[in-house]
């Protein structure tokens, strides 16, 4: 009678952790971007952009998920919105639409089961890896370019910096149970990239002559929009640091999912012990 009390119980304690909430789910998510880095040195959060994507997910259990997500975010800064007094003379901006992809792992602290109260929210631990393509571009005299194209820290043609890079993803957020089957994201996302051009801003000043034989007046104008000093003279002396390439660029997401799980394998019948 022991025995079989034992072994029951041990069945159910197994049955119980496999019904967890293995499978799959999917769902949108929206919400608002940032960028951090050379035009936005002091973090500051005053131009958040459009963000939004799909969320793939596989739980593997009531902890563990793997998960691909489907993004898009707008990035942008603007110097003369920083309150230091060198980055407004400097006066550079750039917008640029990011879509990207992110496989990724997430990580439950408390255990997460679909349709059951007591185990209904939890906060989770995202990290990944992002591969996104972008593009920077500014306004100039009612028109928009690419400044990638134009060379503007006086890179040869067809040697400038590519458009697709990669991220490290680290994330954190909340998960909450509606039902069996809807569940609300709450999560915030940083990338920490590959590249320190995601605002076209890294190194130093070209020589302005040279950039405009080899790209033009637009180029010279938006690689060195600076406000001129008292004698008219601009900041952009061939050489003089233009951005900091030590540090890349970072941006974050912040949004709310709502996502549905299509079921969990079932816990396969108890055979009584004879």
């Amino acid at each position: 009678m022991f025995s079989r009390l034992v072994t029951l119980t041990i069945l159910t304690l197994t049955c119980f952790c496999a019904e967890a909430q293995k499978g799959a789910e999917i769902g949108p998510w929206l919400g608002v971007s940032h960028y951090f880095g050379d035009l936005n040195n002091l973090y500051r959060l005053n131009e958040p952009g459009l963000a939004g994507g799909f969320i793939a997910r596989y739980n593997h259990n009531s902890r563990i998920s793997t998960q691909v997500l489907f993004n898009y975010a707008r990035i942008r800064a603007h110097d003369r919105l920083s309150s230091n007094l060198f980055d407004q003379r400097r006066n550079l901006s750039f917008y640029s639409d990011v879509y990207e992809i992110c496989p990724s792992i997430s990580f439950n602290f408390f255990s997460f089961e679909h349709g059951k109260s007591f185990f209904g929210i939890t906060p989770h631990l995202i990290t990944g890896l992002s591969i996104f393509h972008f593009n920077p571009k500014a306004d100039y005299q009612g028109s928009t370019y690419s400044l990638r194209e134009l060379g503007t820290e006086g890179q040869p043609k067809n040697q400038e910096y590519g458009s697709i890079s990669a991220a490290w993803l680290l994330g954190f957020g909340m998960k909450v149970d509606l039902s069996y089957r809807w569940s609300l994201n709450i999560d915030l996302d940083a990338r920490v990239a590959m590249t320190d051009y995601l605002d076209d801003v890294s190194k130093t000043y070209p020589n302005s002559s040279a950039l405009l034989t080899e790209r033009g007046p637009v180029a010279v104008a938006l690689s060195d929009p600076s406000i001129p000093g008292p004698n008219g003279e601009k900041i952009g002396a061939p050489g003089f640091q233009r951005g900091d390439s030590k540090d890349h660029d970072m941006f974050a997401s912040f949004g709310i999912g709502l996502l549905y799980f299509f079921g969990r394998l079932d816990c396969p019948a108890i055979s009584h012990p004879q």
